[in-house]
């Protein structure tokens, strides 16, 4: 176009790919929530379809020139004084995670590309159907097929690091593998010391109690529009696993699921993907201008997490929550005779096999279980028919408990059905994060019990929206705890906020 620079034409180019990107995203939310499943091959088509072009506009040389102009013209300006030192660090920082991709993008294959769109799509219904009737061997060639597409895809990218390591970085860029093990060190040692003190004590009881699921809708309702949902701009809906995404700029989607006989699961599911979506509509996303650009998306999965984390348990587990909130259950029908009974329903502190549905203390060792087999499978030989025997073992020695079937084990997550290699981590890193940001919070405002008390969480979201969110990809999950909290990432501050909690719920039994 006439008149217009590099860094527009460029500009416009990721704005056409971003919308591209939003139909894929688009076609994936209903398939999760509306699609009747006889619609899943030709969603796998739809699907291959635009990853090709999306693959194609992503690594082509036109837009290689383009990103190229872009840093000559960003050059240029530099020289000549145009730019001021934020519009010199942002753009340079856009063009460096640009490039990252452009040579990531030209050593794939098209037709590997196409390959795993159809393989996620028919991965996805296969692991539905076979979920649904505990059949893990009906999983096992998708998922043999996945694994194998995956070390594909890690040796075209060619990377300096092993297969696993080279899948994580698009969730957690720059994470090495053993950064992430001297991460996860001191909780693998301290977390199952804690599981056998708690096994000691008295074990809290089941619920005896339910709520229908017009009643659990109810209470997320009022959760979200106590936490400042925009109708406007956000769309909740069921999908047999909770997630959140975003379609747009002003188009935010959530999903929960209610599970018969355990009646908080929906309400802490919406905390959580709540806590996502707060995150992403705090993104320089706000503004259309950044949209499509890198600095507008997540830091990371870690930070992800992170934010639905805080909200889920700082918040809506918080003894200060239950005080405020325990009448609201009560007229719904929950048999809950006062804010401590509540609370500790919030929290039963009990290792059980549902991942989702875990307590804070035994979440991390689920997500070390996953991580564990991800390296047996992708990088140690590790048969997939042997998957289930080898879930359920280390499920006893871990956390003594062994699924009843493959449906309640290795079949419950969706991840791997998509072939997400990598992703796991990232859950257990967002509660390191989320900790160590909690501290710096407290230290700032004060703890986000003492809001929660008074009935008042915008002071919460303030902060986060000045120090968290609108960070973006400008710095990865280390160097943005590492600038908020003043000190590197460690386990220290999760384990301390762990270790607390459990001291208070075993004074209030």
């Amino acid at each position: 176009m006439s008149g217009s620079t590099a860094w527009d034409r460029l500009g416009r180019h990721l704005h056409e790919t971003q919308l591209l990107g939003s139909i894929q995203s688009t076609l994936y939310w209903d398939q999760n929530t509306r699609m009747p499943s006889g619609g899943a091959a030709w969603r796998g088509e739809q699907l291959t379809l635009l990853a090709r072009q999306l693959h194609q506009r992503q690594s082509s040389a036109v837009y290689a020139a383009l990103v190229a102009e872009a840093r000559a013209d960003w050059q240029s300006q530099i020289d000549a004084g145009d730019l001021s030192e934020v519009e010199r660090q942002e753009r340079g920082r856009n063009l460096e995670l640009l490039e990252l991709d452009l040579r990531r993008q030209q050593r794939q294959d098209p037709d590997l590309v196409a390959a795993l769109a159809t393989a996620k799509a028919k991965g996805y219904d296969c692991w539905q159907q076979a979920r649904s009737s505990s059949d893990f061997p009906l999983f096992a060639p998708a998922l043999e097929h996945l694994i194998s597409l995956r070390q594909e895809q890690a040796r075209q990218l060619d990377e300096d690091r092993g297969c696993w390591e080279t899948l994580a970085q698009p969730f957690e860029p720059d994470l090495r593998l053993s950064r992430l093990l001297e991460l996860f060190a001191p909780l693998r040692r301290r977390l199952p010391e804690l599981l056998q003190q708690v096994q000691k004590a008295p074990r809290p009881r089941s619920l005896d109690w339910d709520l229908s699921e017009q009643q659990q809708q109810r209470l997320c309702s009022q959760l979200l529009e106590e936490w400042g949902r925009d109708p406007a701009i956000t769309s909740v809906a069921e999908s047999p696993h909770p997630f959140s995404i975003t379609l747009g700029p002003r188009d935010f989607r959530l999903t929960t699921r209610v599970v018969s006989g355990q009646p908080l699961s929906c309400f802490l599911a919406t905390a959580h993907e709540w806590g996502h979506s707060l995150y992403e509509q705090g993104l320089p996303t706000a503004s259309h201008q950044w949209f499509a650009w890198p600095l507008g998306q997540a830091t990371s999965m870690a930070v992800h997490e992170s934010q639905s984390l805080f909200w889920e348990n700082r918040v809506a587990r918080s003894e200060p929550f239950a005080q405020r909130w325990w009448q609201r259950f009560q007229a719904e029908g929950a048999a809950v005779d006062s804010p401590a009974s509540l609370w500790r329903a919030m929290n039963p502190i009990a290792p059980g096999t549902n991942r989702v549905e875990s307590d804070e203390l035994s979440y991390g060792l689920h997500i070390m279980i996953r991580t564990d087999l991800e390296l047996a499978l992708l990088e140690e030989g590790l048969p997939v028919r042997d998957l289930p025997a080898e879930w359920n073992r280390r499920y006893q020695e871990l956390l003594g408990v062994t699924p009843l079937d493959d449906a309640e084990g290795c079949l419950q997550d969706v991840h791997w059905s998509e072939g997400l290699f990598g992703y796991f981590p990232s859950y257990l890193l967002g509660h390191l994060v989320s900790a160590q940001l909690s501290e710096a919070m407290a230290t700032a405002i004060g703890s986000p019990e003492e809001h929660v008390a008074r009935g008042d969480v915008s002071p919460l979201l303030a902060w986060l929206r000045e120090h968290v969110h609108p960070v973006g990809r400008a710095l990865n999950a280390e160097g943005l705890v590492q600038q908020v909290s003043g000190r590197p990432l460690s386990s220290d501050a999760f384990l301390a906020y762990l270790e607390s909690k459990l001291e208070c719920l075993a004074a209030a039994a």
